[in-house]
């Protein structure tokens, strides 16, 4: 019983510092949270024309009876969907164009030759 109190009394420094670098852990990342302060600024009067621009189609649409099978068809071959149309389609990920996607099989593959 002895051994076990004497390594219990001997743990309390090491407690004592895990303690301590845990409160400066907390400490530190309250008083510096914005560490993303000095990332690029975004511009968001960019986009707010598009988005007037597709909000008042969809007021159009809302206040209008359902439109029909052809006519959402017509619509939706135009761009990406019937209300966004063709806005940011060249900004998307599509298979036809991304320059060279490759498969993770080939990149295992690229690894291994290199070994």
């Amino acid at each position: 019983m002895k051994s076990i109190a004497l390594t219990l009394s001997g743990m309390r420094p090491v407690r004592f510092l895990i303690g301590s670098v845990i409160c400066a852990l907390i400490f530190f990342s309250n008083a510096f949270p914005a560490a993303a302060i000095s990332s690029p600024k975004s511009a968001p009067e960019d986009s707010t024309t598009q988005l007037l621009e597709t909000q008042k189609k969809t007021d159009e649409i809302t206040t209008e009876p359902p439109p029909g099978l052809k006519e959402v068809q017509k619509k939706s071959n135009e761009g990406l969907n019937e209300i966004q149309g063709a806005a940011d389609i060249d900004k998307m990920k599509r298979p036809d164009n991304t320059q060279s996607s490759s498969t993770v099989e080939e990149n295992i593959l690229k690894a291994l030759e290199r070994l």
